[in-house]
């Protein structure tokens, strides 16, 4: 092997470490790799900027807005809360409701603004039914992962992987082709999950009468120019809440647990509640107290206040993450106060302003009446919802976005434009009918996603140029000497399977794409089924709440652990493995 290969394989080395210990963002990282690839040239610059042109990857970027159109229009929301609302409260045939019509929408839409409208209502729909949301969660997410498999536009994974092999000379997959390995795996993964999964799924802090919400810690200040120093706990009227109590208070380097009823509060005294989200609003009235770290509470027309309470999850595209909430101005960005942050499942036991946000913080904030309007379908938050918000719905702008996206699929499946023209179409449909604006088309955009797969495409053709695909498909060949066409297609899978579960999907299939292309061809099978098992198999991470990014969305809210995943992920992995190697073997020659 060339210096330049070895030279690719530590960048990419390198490159795993940095994504497993997430050391900065994903697309940070793989910028970074690209970069030093290009310098010491390996790739030339078109080689390297090829992506940012990639037509599976300009595609993604289309579909984001697309996805946004039905989103904004508040049908996904209505129709979630709609659909949980009739539930019965039956376990399995509850979880079969849901989990039939939500991979049938991610099929056609990004699931994760599917997954964002889902999931409030599904906890707020368990909570009725004195029912752990962890149990419903979960199977929310791999729905979404299992419907994005059935379609070409299901999941960026299955764009960027078309769009590697039209560059690398094969033909463009149909939108439906994909079907005949991901329906399988859609039918088999429900069954699953209904039959043996909900058994496996967690019953963790199961509804009671009396606690209806998670519990958070939220801190207070006393005010100095208030009327509460120099009076007792009791005399303060914190002793006997409904929905919190004070668990400590934090004055200067002393920490007074457990707090007694005559303890005198002293200007400046940092008060410790824990109490379900509802409680904040006992605490909101009461005159000297303040949100922790700041200088008060929001200044919002009286029009507003009523509003104010909102439970939201931070994303991977959020500009807060690795900062403290002091230090990203949190309050000055959004106009909102964080009163309580948890992470994956468990209260966080430090000051507010000193915590620094990670993807999947569950935030309880306090705002205005339009921070839902503002934020609920923006890239900073996952999941934003009031507390016991039911969303509205936008009955015209439903049926443009709608219309438009039937009519977008129907261009494609029956071959009158490709996917690409077909959402470009789309797009300027949105814009025209006014359904979406310019401004919010930009918003829609996730250019984390998209800077993933353009320097993913960049990565992959310094694989293939610098002689490490070869020699990776060379090294893979001989392990599954004698194996035959099956045996490579599972040694492919698996490989791109373990692969997903540390780093991002798209970088897994980026990374996979040119050793099973290549290894598929040295073979002298034809290349594309295994390309089409990279696909399936970069989207199926069901064993880490890591790997995809809608199992981050419910890692928190549903109060889940990271070995819940693996007890409930390895099978369903190991099932979905044998599922998509048997149907791609019968769904193509090779």
């Amino acid at each position: 092997m060339t210096f330049a290969g070895q030279f690719t394989l530590l960048v990419i080395f390198l490159m795993l470490v940095a994504l497993v210990l997430e050391l900065l963002a994903p697309d940070a990282i793989l910028f970074a790799a690209l970069a030093a690839l290009l310098l010491a040239g390996v790739i030339t610059p078109a080689e390297a900027l090829a992506g940012f042109a990639n037509k599976g990857m300009m595609t993604v970027a289309l579909l984001f807005i697309v996805a946004y159109g039905a989103q904004s229009s508040g049908a996904l929301g209505f129709f979630a809360g709609r659909f949980m609302g009739r539930g019965l409260g039956l376990g399995r045939r509850d979880l079969l409701r849901m989990m039939l019509p939500v991979g049938l929408l991610s099929a056609f839409l990004n699931n994760t603004p599917i997954v964002s409208m889902f999931a409030p209502a599904v906890c707020e729909w368990a909570r009725n039914h004195r029912r752990a949301p962890s149990k419903y969660l979960i199977p929310l997410s791999y729905a979404a992962i299992l419907g994005g498999t059935c379609t070409l536009i299901g999941t960026s994974t299955n764009l960027l992987v078309n769009g590697m092999i039209v560059d690398a000379g094969g033909r463009s997959l149909g939108l439906f082709e994909l079907a005949k390995a991901g329906l399988p795996c859609f039918l088999v993964g429900i069954i699953y999950i209904v039959l043996f999964g909900y058994r496996i799924l967690p019953e963790r802090k199961a509804v009671e009468a009396e606690n209806q919400n998670r519990d958070y810690l939220f801190e207070m200040r006393v005010l100095e120019h208030g009327p509460l120093p120099g009076r007792s706990v009791t005399q303060a009227g914190l002793r006997h809440l409904n929905s919190v109590f004070l668990s400590e208070i934090i004055r200067g380097e002393k920490t007074i647990v457990p707090v007694r009823p005559d303890e005198i509060l002293q200007a400046g005294d940092r008060l410790g509640f824990v109490g379900v989200a509802e409680g904040i609003a006992q605490l909101r009235r009461k005159a000297g107290l303040a949100p922790g770290d700041e200088s008060g509470w929001p200044k919002l027309p009286d029009r507003q206040t009523a509003a104010g309470i909102i439970e939201a999850v931070v994303s991977r595209s959020s500009p807060m993450l690795d900062k403290t909430i002091k230090q990203g101005n949190f309050r000055g960005r959004y106009d909102a106060v964080v009163l309580a942050v948890r992470r994956h499942g468990e209260r966080i036991h430090q000051g507010i302003g000193s915590i620094i946000l990670k993807p999947g913080d569950t935030l309880l904030l306090l705002s205005g009446g339009d921070f839902l309007a503002r934020w609920n379908n923006a890239r900073d938050f996952y999941l934003v919802s009031k507390v016991g918000d039911m969303p509205v719905i936008d009955r015209k702008k439903t049926l443009l976005s709608f219309g438009v996206l039937l009519l977008m699929v129907l261009l494609a499946a029956f071959g009158v434009v490709d996917i690409f023209k077909a959402a470009v179409l789309a797009v300027l449909a949105l814009l025209l009918s006014r359904a979406i604006t310019v401004v919010e088309a930009r918003r829609s955009l996730e250019l984390n996603v998209l800077i993933v797969i353009a320097a993913s495409l960049g990565i992959s053709q310094a694989l293939i140029k610098s002689g490490a695909a070869q020699y990776l498909a060379a090294g893979l060949l001989s392990l599954v000497s004698g194996w035959g066409g099956v045996g490579l297609l599972t040694a492919i899978y698996l490989m791109t399977s373990l692969l997903t579960e540390v780093i991002t999907n798209n970088a897994a299939a980026a990374l996979m794409f040119p050793v099973a292309w290549t290894a598929a061809g040295q073979s002298g099978f034809d290349p594309l089924p295994f390309a089409v098992a990279v696909a399936l198999a970069a989207s199926a991470s069901f064993a880490t709440p890591i790997g995809y990014q809608t199992n981050l969305m419910v890692y928190g809210p549903g109060n889940y652990r990271f070995a819940d995943f693996l007890k409930i992920g390895l099978p369903m992995n190991l099932l979905m493995m044998l599922t998509a190697v048997t149907a791609i073997r019968l769904g193509w020659n090779f």
